[in-house]
């Protein structure tokens, strides 16, 4: 029970600290970072291909990213769980 009490005060704690810290920095993805890096190294580079879809705004873009993710999990657990079911149906038989 001690160790239960113990381990859900860390999580909480994990949960709500950031909320606390300033870190002073702005988010940014890795695509930021490397679009940087490529101008610092050449700055005459010039895209392959402009993105079909620009989103209005980082949020839609963050929400898209997600929904994106979200169905690749779906996917990827529906596939696994249709095994499993499958392997236990097998053995049953």
């Amino acid at each position: 029970m001690k160790k239960t009490l113990i381990l859900l005060c860390m999580v909480i704690a994990l949960v709500i600290l950031p909320f606390f810290i300033n870190h002073g920095g702005e988010y940014g993805g890795s695509d930021d970072q490397a679009e940087g890096q490529i101008t610092a190294v050449d700055p005459h580079y010039k895209p392959w291909f402009t993105p079909l879809y620009e989103p209005a705004s980082g949020e839609i873009e963050s929400l898209l990213f997600t929904l994106q993710g979200s169905l690749g999990a779906a996917v990827i657990f529906y596939i696994l769980g249709y095994a499993r079911g499958k392997q236990r149906n097998d053995d049953r038989a």
